[in-house]
């Protein structure tokens, strides 16, 4: 197997994407000014037991699919992308396939997110499989919000998810979704 890896720009800046043979196997927004910085490809190459290779223009696509997410197209991601699940497993990778199901403009609570991913009252699992995501932005983690409606946290950038959140809203409230509920009024 071998991994490439390739810088996409967001609102937030570059963010490193890693590619392997079979898709897209990690996107990390960079806590850094510059996403370049050698210990953010050192976890990666860690994780993957392989250090990938710099490949430039292999985010072309992503960065597309980005430009045209912040643009406020309801994008889905893994309709574009294959998705590389490696990094992720068990009950954090239902979790995030659970959370890939909320269409845009939606958000769940981590308590919906449990019931979803077959283990309810695991919220605070599928907080952590959030933060554990390989995938920012492209599972979109930031749809899951604290039961009493307010955003929670994204990473040490809650700003971020807010700025997610509102983009996805078109300027409106968030439109909450509940489990055997229809959209909220």
């Amino acid at each position: 197997m071998t991994f490439r890896y390739d810088f996409a720009p967001t609102p937030f800046g570059d963010a490193l994407a890693v590619f392997s043979d079979e898709g897209i196997v990690r996107f990390d927004l960079s806590e850094s000014e510059d996403p370049s910085v050698p210990w953010l490809l050192e976890n990666v190459a860690r994780e993957l037991r392989a250090v990938p290779e710099p490949d430039p223009g292999a985010a072309d696509e992503l960065a597309d699919l980005l430009d045209r997410y912040f643009d406020g197209a309801p994008i889905r991601f893994d309709e574009h992308l294959s998705l590389d699940w490696r990094l992720v497993d068990g009950f954090p990778r239902r979790a995030l396939e659970a959370i890939g199901t909320i269409e845009w403009g939606e958000t769940l609570s981590y308590g919906e997110v449990a019931v979803l991913a077959g283990h309810p009252g695991a919220a605070r699992a599928v907080g952590s499989a959030c933060r554990i995501t390989p995938f920012s932005i492209i599972v979109p983690v930031h749809r899951v919000i604290r039961s009493d409606g307010s955003p929670g946290h994204y990473g040490a950038h809650p700003e971020r998810k807010r700025f997610l959140l509102d983009l996805e809203s078109g300027g409106r409230s968030v439109q909450r979704h509940r489990i055997g509920a229809g959209p909220a009024e």
